[in-house]
């Protein structure tokens, strides 16, 4: 595998000396064919005596007459810099089928007649077989500003392709290759809704996903066809919300309540909206749920879903799960209460102990509003080291949203806290901090900026002194 343009003109240099094709890059690999293309122009400035153009054309140049060229050598002449040579070598390519790749990547050159001799050829050569094994390099050359061309070429010789030939293109490791393979498939209506519902579930890409599962929910003729494909659609982790939007179509008002405590909102505002259409009501719901704050099966989206549907009065549901024993559902106990604008900063406060992070990020995110209010010296404690991370990071980024004084001591205690990113956030506010207008610290200040006097220049802290009304 040639990793970059160095690769490439070692490729090339290579090739100069007779190396066949195979036995310098992997022909398979789109990237390979690319690198070749441009280290075969790569001029090495770092010689002694530079000399024009790349190193292999000094020790084995090519010849006026390219009708007698092998194939490794006629490859270079299909990527050399002089544009005449390489229009010649188009012409040429046609004796070896294996340079059909390096005639791909001529279909968009930056001179024309290059460019249209290859597409010439590229038209004419191209067939089934042989575009599923350029499709990859085709679909990157395509990016560039003239690729689209092969493209447009690939799309019709592959609209010929069978389901079993396509196949091959849909476990590509390139994104952009099954995203093409599955356009056409779905266009040649070549796979059963089953089959589309199950790429949806399994396939990576987004894209992808979303695609599967539009088509095949589009393609769902019959209810009989329903449990094949919501089956995977369902149990997928991204896909779900096209299979739980196909329940109102079945009328599976019953399934579709299995989703209003998924973990994903869409997922949630999805299952909510097939419910009410199918005459359900998701508050009542995710309030039975809600009212047994030690239930140990709660999950934690339907005490979020609840905040999400629900009304102010909810709130008195929410706030006993504040002490559930699961920690996901204490995290969004304290976020419904913050959407439902019910998040009490003194009730709350207290949870920056809690033992989960997840907990301790969510009521940081509350109480931001209201952190002047909130006990300046009790968070300060917080900020010390033998405070667990999650508990440092949650008091910091409050008091650094007080502002003032505090901020600025919080800040420079936590200039030797031993977590790498804590230290670089705390430096970071320190640069930031200015004084407020109406008040005046004297001498604290000064000892402050003193112990930080590292961030600064010397310009800078006399500034930031002069600033705080302090001394230099």
């Amino acid at each position: 595998m040639l990793e970059d343009i160095k690769d490439g003109a070692a490729a090339a240099i290579r090739l100069a000396g007779g190396t066949p094709l195979q036995n310098t890059l992997d022909i398979a690999d789109p990237g390979d064919w690319l690198a070749l293309d441009e280290g075969a122009r790569e001029v090495a400035w770092n010689r002694p005596q530079p000399l024009p153009g790349p190193r292999w054309e000094h020790s084995a140049p090519l010849p006026a007459d390219l009708t007698q060229l092998g194939e490794s050598r006629l490859a270079l002449a299909l990527c050399h810099r002089d544009g005449r040579i390489r229009q010649e070598a188009v012409r040429q390519s046609v004796r070896y089928p294996g340079l059909l790749a390096l005639v791909v990547i001529r279909c968009a050159d930056w001179v024309e007649p290059v460019r249209e001799h290859a597409r010439q050829l590229l038209r004419e050569a191209l067939n089934v077989d042989s575009a599923l094994g350029l499709a990859p390099l085709i679909l990157r050359v395509g990016r560039r500003d003239r690729g689209a061309f092969g493209v447009e070429v690939l799309g019709q010789i592959l609209g010929q392709a069978s389901r079993r030939q396509l196949s091959a293109l849909f476990a590509d490791p390139d994104r952009i290759v099954r995203r093409f393979a599955y356009r056409l498939a779905i266009e040649g209506r070549l796979l059963r809704p089953a089959e589309l519902a199950r790429a949806a579930a399994l396939d990576q890409d987004t894209v992808v996903q979303d695609l599967c599962a539009t088509a095949a929910l589009t393609a769902l003729g019959d209810e009989d066809a329903y449990e094949h494909v919501l089956s995977p659609l369902l149990s997928a982790r991204n896909p779900r919300t096209a299979g739980v939007t196909a329940l109102r179509r079945a009328g599976r008002s019953k399934q579709a309540e299995l989703f209003l405590g998924d973990r994903s909102a869409l997922v949630r505002a999805c299952a909510r909206y097939v419910v009410r259409q199918l005459g359900g009501d998701p508050a009542a719901w995710y309030r039975e749920r809600c009212t047994a704050p030690d239930a140990p099966d709660l999950p934690p989206g339907a005490v979020i879903g609840l905040a999400e549907c629900g009304n102010r009065a909810d709130a008195g549901l929410l706030q006993p799960l504040l002490g559930h024993p699961v920690a996901g559902v204490r995290a969004r106990a304290v976020a419904g209460l913050q959407a439902l604008d019910r998040a009490d900063a003194k009730q709350l406060w207290p949870l920056l102990d809690d033992p989960a992070a997840e907990v301790v990020r969510e009521l940081a995110t509350a109480l931001l509003p209201s952190a002047k209010e909130l006990p300046a010296d009790w968070l300060l404690e917080r900020t010390s080291s033998e405070r667990p991370r999650h508990v440092r990071v949650g008091a910091f980024r409050l008091l650094d949203a007080r502002g003032g004084i505090v901020a600025l001591r919080a800040a420079v205690g936590l200039l030797g806290d031993p977590d790498i990113k804590l230290r670089t956030w705390a430096g970071q506010s320190v640069q930031h901090w200015h004084p407020s207008p109406d008040q005046r610290h004297g001498d604290e200040v000064g000892e402050l900026l003193d112990r930080s006097r590292h961030l600064f220049s010397d310009y800078a802290l006399r500034r930031r002194k002069w600033e705080a009304g302090v001394g230099g």
